[in-house]
């Protein structure tokens, strides 16, 4: 049969609300399975409440161990919490309520009795111990997300008082106590009725929309966007940016369409992704389907928007479309905007640390490597993690911190500290201001790149992979690698540690002068991932993928 991806999605598609909210609360996790314990990934615990993996006990025993950990840290200023539009995001949102109100934790939600996007919760915790005297209590904070999963998954995220994920001896702290309070059935629990939570004393209000959207000139040029009268199109993709969107253009006076502004739990809306899914995912043509095909020129030959936007739910990852000009247009490749992002910013941001660094990812593609040389800025390859990046945002020392899944920040224009975690919203009016300062679309800018550093091919595919063998990729040394070259070429690096700052990756990197493979197990699947570039060309790359295969698989069987 033909794939469905990229069509709308049929009622057949739909998760069933009533089922998925009644799960949450009536079914128990089975602890010998650890698929049904509290686990923390790089973003949080995740899971669904059909599949006992995210109901109130989880938590519950999460919420819980949050306040012994933050207690333990000497954390006492307000806790921001933030939620996205998932079904499971509210009842979980309550559920945390009622065990911080109980154990007398300040906390502060939303004041419009909306949704809010990670952005903007670093932003708020940030703002609040920055603008705090020294010795203050800090801030942290609890974003109820599970990002662009599909709809009937549910997500629970720590940020601690640096605005960013958490590290991992945190997660594993508050995900062993999380257990150990499911194991006894919940012993030791604070809680306390909603309705007594909400009327709390400890409980507030937090305006988080006008707190980040009337700072955005602090970071970024809006009347440049303004003066050029650049046409906006932002699909918050049923997410929690769609009250942001609206507000960002009339306080900024930008000619911007929300062009999506439903919320619906189901995202009926929405088109299929590859495997015929739904997933807010806004790097994925399939799922940007609708958004793309509003770009397409119409009758007189122009495209509805100069830039066109999507942001993923709780709006940490951007999706950058532009019109179809010459060849070039569409949505574009996330490694392919972040090389754009980064020319433009360390030449136009002249308020930056003129030693500042440019950080990535080792799965990024190696075209930033050759923009970061010609800037003149030194690069810092970290492991997959946002997390990594937070220290060089904070400092300003790393202005600039990217993935290869369409998740960036960077600093205000004075050098200072905007958010540390992933800001979708911010990269996607980025793109408008590229437009508007240089005439030229992001699409445009990078056919330029690549007709000075070349024009590399990405993909990244799956492998077959028993977990003994996922946890034998996570451990290898680069001694354990005998091959000398791959794919015709000399093979220049292996790495099974980061060489910006030395961390383990959980996998294995090979470099060639032209070409590079990661290989990574999956946290969730019996696979493991390929990630591989080639700068010569697409049947190079097949090669190098096939190779990497062979490599990876002689190593760890």
């Amino acid at each position: 049969m033909a794939s469905r991806a990229g069509t709308v999605a049929q009622p057949h598609d739909l998760v069933d609300l009533t089922a998925l909210l009644d799960a949450y609360y009536d079914v128990s996790p089975d602890l010998t399975d650890p698929g049904q314990r509290v686990a923390f990934g790089t973003s949080g615990h995740r899971g669904s409440s059909l599949k006992a993996s995210f109901n109130e006990p989880h938590i519950l025993a999460i919420t819980q161990a949050i306040v012994e950990y933050r207690a333990g840290q000497g954390i006492t200023g307000p806790l921001y919490m933030a939620k996205d539009t998932h079904a499971l995001s509210e009842p979980a949102q309550n559920s945390a309520l009622e065990v911080l109100a109980a154990n007398g934790v300040n906390v502060l939600i939303d004041a419009r009795h909306g949704y809010t996007p990670t952005p903007s919760l670093s932003h708020a915790i940030l703002t609040h111990n920055n603008n705090s005297p020294a010795g203050s209590p800090q801030a942290d904070g609890i974003v109820v997300t599970p990002s662009h999963n599909p709809p009937g998954d549910g997500g629970f995220k720590y940020n601690p008082p640096h605005g960013g994920p958490a590290d991992t001896d945190a997660t594993g702290w508050i995900a062993n106590r999380a257990n150990e309070l499911l194991e006894n059935g919940l012993r030791g629990l604070k809680r306390i009725p909603i309705a007594q939570a909400i009327s709390a004393g400890t409980t507030g209000k937090f305006d988080f929309l006008s707190s980040y959207v009337d700072d955005l000139p602090s970071v970024l040029d809006l009347n440049a966007i303004r003066d050029a009268g650049v046409r906006i199109g932002a699909d918050p993709m049923g997410g929690a940016s769609v009250d942001y969107w609206g507000e960002i253009g009339e306080r900024h006076h930008l000619n911007l369409t929300v062009v999506n502004p439903t919320v619906d739990p189901q995202w009926a809306f929405m088109t299929l992704d590859w495997d015929e899914k739904i997933r807010m995912d806004c790097s994925s043509p399939s799922a940007m389907a609708s958004l793309i095909n509003r770009m397409s020129a119409g009758a007189d030959g122009s495209a509805a928007f100069d830039v066109a936007t999507g942001n993923d739910a709780d709006a940490d990852r951007h999706g950058i479309v532009t019109p179809f000009v010459g060849g070039q247009g569409g949505l574009m490749n996330p490694n392919h905007y972040l090389a754009v992002a980064i020319d433009y910013l360390y030449r136009h941001r002249t308020g930056w640390n003129p030693q500042s660094v440019i950080g990535k990812t080792l799965v990024s593609s190696s075209i930033i490597d050759r923009v970061a040389e010609s800037l003149g800025r030194k690069l810092v390859e970290v492991p997959v993690g946002f997390k990594w990046f937070v220290p060089g945002l904070l400092s300003g020392e790393g202005a600039f911190g990217g993935e290869e899944s369409a998740g960036a920040s960077f600093n205000k224009k004075d050098g200072s500290v905007w958010t540390t975690d992933k800001d979708g919203i911010l990269l996607a009016l980025l793109a408008s201001e590229i437009t508007a300062v240089t005439g030229k679309s992001p699409s445009q800018l990078y056919k330029g790149l690549t007709d000075q550093f070349g024009d590399p091919v990405y993909a990244r595919i799956d492998a077959a992979a028993t977990r003994e063998q996922k946890a034998a990729l996570g451990k290898l040394s680069p001694s354990d690698v005998t091959a000398t070259e791959l794919a015709g070429e000399t093979i220049t690096a292996k790495l099974t540690k980061a060489p910006g700052n030395g961390a383990a990756i959980g996998g294995l990197k090979v470099v060639t002068e032209n070409a590079w493979f990661a290989a990574r197990p999956s946290g969730t699947e019996d696979v493991y991932k390929i990630y591989a570039e080639s700068f010569k060309g697409a049947e190079h790359l097949k090669q190098v993928q096939a190779e990497a295969k062979a490599l990876v698989d002689s190593v760890i069987s």
